[in-house]
């Protein structure tokens, strides 16, 4: 009863506005007050202002259905609605977060911005609730892309998603600006349709000029160094495959007189395994890969090569030995760094080549892509806008499925860049995120676990480790924060029907109800649901950035990351040369299109969100946020400490700076 105040805020995206009649109508505990037009033309950015003047009682605020309608031409039109602000007649002010388009002739009812669960909601909200989750799973429906491989979204093509999912206009025009200047580039030299093999490294470096950044040019200068070979393992793009090796696997026949010269006089491979200073890169999964049928007309191949390391006394990680396979013979010799200069690259360069396979497809594509869109198709279709747990988890689910949606098409779909430049291509891609998957763990997924199941708490130098553990604890900090205020003890986690039936629908769906990886189905106390949270928004923000970030830096230089290897593993010493190497290296072409790809999936395009920058207001409460302030000044901490260890390094470690790592997976 009396006067409301409204304010309407429209988006500031070039498309926001719309010519259309918006009302709208306030909802309370006591009933619903009439239907009030409030203006036909929105203007980009717009903040409007409005009074409601009702005769009705309506008691507390639960929240204002708006209205879209046609103004004379009946045109299609998307409005972007940001934010309702309702000031009652008492002075208080009731937010209603919106964040999202409103298509078509339609009415939208948006629940007050206070954070709930299901157990503290009347029989009308939970009415309201389930009304809104039934729309948004006919929005959001399940597609399996293949088999043995996580659930996706039901959509052809970009234009297939909700307006919500797609990138900004911004966003949009960056990409595909960046995508059309660096193939230009390619195209004017001629060097994307030449499908010859590269004449020498220095015609090689000559092409290498699309783009610059420091850590490329030092990578081009520096790649066949046994040195920053191993720390690649340590702080390259794929930190994700090196672990402790205490005992040689039975198939890596090494002895202390073949690693002898390595180590010097005063050790032997028996005192250093017991010692803890051998590490072991194991590409065992690639076993029974099928390899490309054809790149320009040539047939590529596929090794699953074994490297041993060894950490010096000046704490340098070096390689020992490389086996080009897994089964030990004549067939398959080891390689040593006594060996000759191009017998040893070679072998190095088939283990970088190993690495890019499971890199790509593993631990960037599968691990954070792949999962995440997971996570964001679950929260629509399992959580209610005003849900604790979707307020928190939206910002890091952003635009996750329209870059997903463009990679199924232009990467890892038929004719894409799988097939065009990746020694798996898209048959031996499907193959091996099924072998992936078979061997996901939820302690591989949670970073101080799989920090400690490798063994490389205490190796030196490994900055994803020592920046990651920051990150990891400032958003588990956050998440505690956050969770404790809204879920008062284990029993109010246990029976939010909403909550676990997210977990369980990401269970089923993403992890394909696999038991053995010891992924919840199910969450019961709140320290779990801590655990899960921190999980999700580390894969989709600072695990995305390390693995994906740094794919410019050190991939640029292709003999450091060779996308496919058109000769096979080399099955005899003493035979290489360097004509070998280029006769393995991906052609003129390949190389182009590998470091042009690599440039566009390392550069964020504009419309960036960093980690914990939250211009959405979601959450309106006092508590949750100042935890949100809390949680920006840990992050502006952990910057200047990664900025400050950095001054001294040869190469710095910038990709888990929270400055430049965005909240989601969106490129």
């Amino acid at each position: 009863m009396g006067v409301y105040e409204v304010t309407v805020v429209t988006g500031e995206d070039i498309r926001s506005g719309a010519i259309d009649t918006i009302s709208i109508s306030l909802v309370g505990v006591n009933g619903e007050s009439a239907k009030k037009k409030l203006s036909h033309l929105w203007i980009p950015g717009s903040v409007s202002h409005y009074k409601v003047d009702t005769e009705l009682d309506l008691g507390e605020l639960q929240a204002v259905r708006l209205y879209k309608e046609t103004y004379l031409i009946p045109v299609q039109d998307s409005w972007y609605c940001r934010y309702v602000h309702v000031l009652s007649p008492d002075g208080k002010l009731h937010q209603f977060p919106v964040y999202q388009w409103i298509s078509g002739q339609t009415s939208v009812l948006i629940p007050h911005g206070k954070g709930r669960i299901l157990s503290r909601t009347s029989g009308k909200e939970e009415e309201q609730k389930s009304r809104e989750l039934e729309e948004n799973r006919d929005i959001y429906k399940w597609k399996m892309y293949a088999l043995g491989v996580p659930y996706c979204i039901h959509a052809d093509g970009v234009q297939d998603l909700p307006l919500n999912e797609q990138y900004s206009s911004v966003k949009d025009i960056s990409f595909q600006l960046n995508r059309s200047l660096v193939r230009i580039k390619g195209g004017l030299k001629g060097l994307m349709k030449c499908t010859d093999s590269w004449r020498s490294l220095e015609d090689m470096r000559a092409g290498f000029c699309f783009h610059r950044s420091d850590i490329a040019e030092e990578v081009s200068r520096i790649w066949d160094e046994d040195n920053f070979f191993g720390y690649q393992f340590l702080n390259g793009v794929n930190p994700m495959v090196i672990r402790k090796c205490q005992k040689l696997p039975e198939s890596f026949t090494v002895t202390s007189g073949m690693v002898a010269s390595s180590l010097g006089t005063s050790r032997n491979l028996h005192e250093e395994l017991k010692s803890g200073n051998i590490f072991l890169a194991d590409y065992k999964i690639l076993q029974g890969i099928p390899a490309n049928d054809s790149i320009n007309g040539k047939k590529q191949y596929i090794a699953a090569p074994m490297c041993l390391l060894w950490k010096d006394p000046q704490d340098r990680l070096l390689p020992i030995a490389i086996q080009l396979g897994q089964s030990p013979g004549e067939q398959t010799p080891i390689f040593l760094p006594s060996d000759s200069k191009w017998d040893w690259t070679l072998a190095k360069i088939w283990v970088r080549n190993a690495d890019y396979q499971v890199l790509e497809t593993v631990y960037h594509l599968l691990h954070t892509h792949l999962f995440a869109e997971v996570f964001n198709i679950a929260t629509h279709r399992q959580l209610p806008r005003n849900h604790p747990v979707y307020k928190l988890l939206i910002p890091h689910l952003r635009f996750i499925l329209d870059i997903n949606t463009r990679a199924r098409k232009e990467l890892f779909g038929p004719g894409g860049i799988y097939d065009e430049i990746i020694a798996l291509g898209k048959g031996g891609c499907d193959h091996l995120l099924r072998k992936a998957m078979e061997e996901v763990t939820y302690r591989g997924l949670c970073l101080p676990d799989d920090i400690e199941d490798r063994g490389l708490e205490s190796v030196p130098n490994f900055y994803y480790r020592d920046d990651g553990r920051l990150i990891w604890e400032a958003v588990e900090s956050f998440v505690s924060s956050m969770m404790r205020y809204y879920y008062e003890s284990d029993e109010s986690v246990r029976t939010d029907p909403e909550l676990q039936a997210w977990a369980a629908e990401i269970y089923h769906k993403g992890f394909l109800s696999n038991e053995s990886s010891g992924i919840p189905s199910s969450l019961e106390t709140v320290s779990s649901l801590v655990k899960y949270l921190t999980m999700v928004i580390f894969r989709c923000s600072a695990q995305h950035a390390a693995v994906s970030r740094g794919q410019f830096d050190f991939f640029a230089w292709v003999p450091n990351g060779p996308s496919s290897m058109k000769s096979p593993p080399p099955g005899a010493k003493g035979v290489s040369t360097l004509q070998s190497v280029l006769d393995a290296l991906p052609d003129v072409s390949s190389t182009t299109i590998g470091m042009v790809t690599a440039w566009q999936l390392s550069s964020e395009p504009q419309d960036r969100r960093p980690l914990g920058t939250y211009p959405d207001v979601h959450f309106v409460e006092e508590n949750p946020q100042q935890f949100i302030q809390e949680f920006q000044e840990k992050l502006a901490e952990i910057s200047k400490t990664i900025n400050g260890r950095n001054q001294s390094r040869r190469l710095s470690y910038l990709y888990l700076d929270p400055k430049l790592i965005e909240n989601s997976v969106s490129i």
